[in-house]
């Protein structure tokens, strides 16, 4: 583990999901893009395994299934196992072309979204109580496409809940979009304070799964 410091994320970042071809975005998302995930995942490690309260390990996406379409998104995740975070519920900071996002996630891999499921049907309404307003939820995690939670009707959470229990390729996502042009993405200690703010507010739902 280094001791860097996270300094910004700047135009040229997102400028890299302009490429076109696998080999030349994959290449410039490797030396632009990937040193700072890096850092970020070892800069936030020591505090969300304090705030979890148990070991948490840093996984920056290597996007090695790929054989043809370059990545539209790429990502930092931090899970409670060493060898890997799909099959956990986890923790995730990446960028879009058009934003940056902090997120808590249960993807289609994760047997743990069963439980998520019968749990959010239960207690959506306290959800909605402890997760803010502007944070948004989706529904697919490849996908830049998501719901505020101000503009969610009730059904929307019995829905997401049902078809986390019985849709094997369901997944649940939740968090804080921070759009490109945004300066907090160019001040590197606020956003970092903003990523653990964020991922305090998203430890409910982390241990909702469990």
């Amino acid at each position: 583990m280094n001791n860097v410091e996270f300094k910004r994320f700047d135009s040229k970042d997102f400028d890299v999901f302009t490429i076109d071809g696998l080999e030349p975005r994959m290449d410039a998302l490797i030396q632009t893009i990937r040193p700072k995930l890096t850092t970020i995942g070892e800069q936030i490690q020591p505090y969300l395994a304090t705030l979890c309260g148990e070991e948490m390990y840093v996984h920056v996406a290597k996007h090695a299934r790929r054989t043809v379409n370059p990545p539209k998104d790429t990502w930092v995740a931090w899970a409670s196992n060493k060898r890997g975070y799909k099959a956990l519920p986890h923790f995730e900071v990446g960028m879009f072309g058009s934003h940056v996002f902090i997120v808590f996630a249960i993807i289609y891999e994760s047997p743990r979204k069963v439980d998520f499921g019968k749990a959010l049907q239960t207690d959506w309404k306290k959800v909605k109580q402890m997760i803010p307003d502007e944070f948004y939820w989706s529904t697919d995690h490849m996908s830049p496409q998501a719901n505020i939670q101000g503009e969610l009707d009730d059904q929307y959470w019995l829905d997401t809940a049902e078809r986390l229990q019985h849709v094997k390729k369901s997944e649940i996502v939740c968090g804080l979009r921070i759009e490109k042009d945004d300066p907090l993405l160019q001040d590197g200690k606020a956003f970092i304070e903003k990523v653990e703010q964020t991922f305090e507010q998203l430890l409910p739902l982390y241990r909702m799964a469990f």
